[in-house]
């Protein structure tokens, strides 16, 4: 069945428009905080991180060398990948028919998300890999025999695996859904699922070698550290399903309950487990596999749910197949429907995007959140600031209007990784982190020898007005100072001699004890930060 006219031309047009949106957004919005730190991932490739795997990293380092530093440069993946996915799906859809292709594409472009979000982040390369995969072997499930092109699909799902895990762990539940797939539908092609699994190894090979040698950052990191302190509350799994509603839209909810009564409901709950089993069998095992690639995850994230808020960029990388679930499910009236739905939901959103693109700055002083919007908007005339007030104490005592030469350059630090992140990327400097930081975003324990500090002028960047004592034992002399900047006031201190005794003492021995008691079973080569700290890969 070929494309009719008008959905041709409704694909051109959603797809150019929302891109236009993205690359607008793109160029508009200034860098945030967890960008800016994945920025410095790519300034200083490496084999993995200290909260995820490396492969963000290596796409921002690539699109630095090809594209340079800028926004659009480092943003450019996300504004793309709405496209890049579509067409995966609709690839992934095409032997069921170009319409029901066509429309599952459509109903996806047509969500809020692939509208306005051009956030890079390391769901970025997990959300292309693991969609690149699952269409692969969506393909390949849909050939009757095992020739060379379904092998061929096979290693391409495998080898894309591999790079999801290396984007982030949550490739483990693409994993799962594949696993229950092959044991509970389509146990004749094991050996397919075997070269799956063999292919994926090499990548996960990687991410253990360079966790061995760098005392396992990314275990204790979400493992252990970022779940000490969940314990299990109601409102959380509420939460997951208010998200699950937003994303695939109170209109394709609506509809959904619409085409089935409570009385349809109470009797398919009723119906005998062999009839559930007779209808599931009856089901090609394409249509088995797509079924589950949205089952099986939403599972698993409620059964997490009970403990953890589930975040919404956490069931990205399953998204666009819930879209092609109800493309193949639902009738076509019904699917009209959905998309006419879907794109008022999302003109709704647009036209706020359009009320906040209108306003000014000043406009938001009454959010509680305003100096992070300063500082956001506003970095460098911020950093001015701050820099000529340090430089006048440093050089005159606050004594003289003249600002002489420095005797050495001053060191810039922050109280936090998200501002050390963004003032980094606008001074063009790694900037650390002083103090003891939080369980993630710890890079500065791989990275920063604050040895090498001693002695010297520290302006610390803070987010609120600072406790002097939390700076007097690791400073010889402190100077609180503050800037205003559109009505929004900033503060810092002013540390001149830094103590990198006491620091290590006090500061980096509250980290050791608090984030780096590895357990003994897991074998280590190397620990960037123990190494630095006694001197040893493990301490005593």
């Amino acid at each position: 069945m070929n494309l009719s006219p008008f959905t041709v031309r409704t694909l051109w047009a959603v797809g150019l428009a929302s891109l236009f949106v993205r690359w607008w957004i793109a160029q508009t919005l200034p860098i945030t905080g967890d960008e800016a730190f994945f920025y410095w991932w790519g300034v200083f490739p490496d084999w993995g991180y200290y909260d995820h795997p490396p492969m963000v990293g290596w796409l921002i380092a690539a699109m630095r060398y090809l594209w340079g530093d800028g926004l659009l440069s480092i943003r450019l993946p996300v504004v793309l990948l709405p496209l890049v996915l579509g067409g995966l799906m609709g690839w992934a859809l095409y032997p069921w028919g170009r319409e029901r292709a066509a429309v599952a594409v459509l109903l996806f472009w047509c969500t809020p998300l692939n509208w306005l979000n051009t956030l890079i982040t390391t769901d970025t390369p997990l959300i292309f890999w693991s969609v690149l995969s699952a269409a692969c072997l969506l393909r390949a499930e849909q050939r009757s025999q095992l020739d060379r092109a379904a092998w061929g699909l096979y290693v391409l799902s495998g080898m894309a695996l591999g790079c999801a895990f290396l984007s982030k762990y949550f490739a483990v539940v693409l994993g799962l859904t594949y696993a229950v797939y092959f044991l509970t539908c389509r146990r004749e092609r094991w050996h397919a699922f075997a070269v799956l699994v063999l292919l994926s190894l090499p990548m996960a090979a990687i991410n253990i070698g360079w966790n061995i040698s760098h005392g396992w950052p990314n275990i204790m990191f979400n493992l252990f550290n970022r779940n000490s302190a969940e314990v299990a509350e109601v409102r959380k799994p509420l939460l997951y399903a208010g998200m699950l509603i937003y994303l695939v839209t109170p209109v394709v909810v609506w509809v959904l309950l619409r085409m089935t009564s409570l009385k349809g409901w109470h009797a398919g709950w009723r119906a005998p487990r062999a009839a559930w089993a007779s209808s599931w069998t009856a089901l090609p095992p394409a249509r088995q596999l797509l079924a589950l690639l949205v089952l099986v995850p939403g599972v698993f994230f409620a059964v997490l749910s009970i403990k953890k808020v589930i975040g919404l960029h956490w069931v990205l990388s399953f998204y666009p197949w819930a879209f092609a679930w109800l493309a193949c499910a639902l009738p076509f009236e019904k699917l009209r429907t959905c998309k006419l739905g879907l794109m008022v939901f999302t003109a709704l959103h647009l036209v706020v995007l359009g009320g906040v693109a209108v306003s000014s700055l000043q406009d938001w002083k009454f959010l509680e959140r305003y100096p992070t919007l300063v500082r956001s908007y506003q970095t460098q005339d911020v950093l001015d600031g701050m820099l000529r007030q340090a430089e006048l104490e440093r050089s005159s005592k606050g004594s003289s209007s003249d600002v002489k030469a420095s005797p050495q350059p001053l060191v810039w630090m922050s109280d936090g990784y998200s501002p050390a992140s963004v003032y980094g990327y606008t001074l063009g400097q790694y900037v650390p982190v002083f103090g003891q930081g939080k369980f993630h975003a710890r890079q500065d324990d791989l990275l920063v020898d604050f040895s090498a500090y001693a002695g010297q002028d520290v302006l610390v960047m803070l987010s609120a007005a600072p406790d002097l004592k939390d700076f007097a034992p690791y400073f010889e002399r402190i100077t609180p100072l503050n800037v205003q900047v559109s009505g929004a006031t900033f503060h810092a201190v002013l540390g001149q001699g830094f103590n990198t005794a006491a620091y290590q003492r006090e500061v980096l021995g509250h980290i050791y004890q608090k984030y780096y008691q590895i357990p003994q079973w897991l074998p280590m080569t190397g620990c960037p930060f123990c190494e630095r700290y006694c001197g040893a890969v493990r301490c005593k």
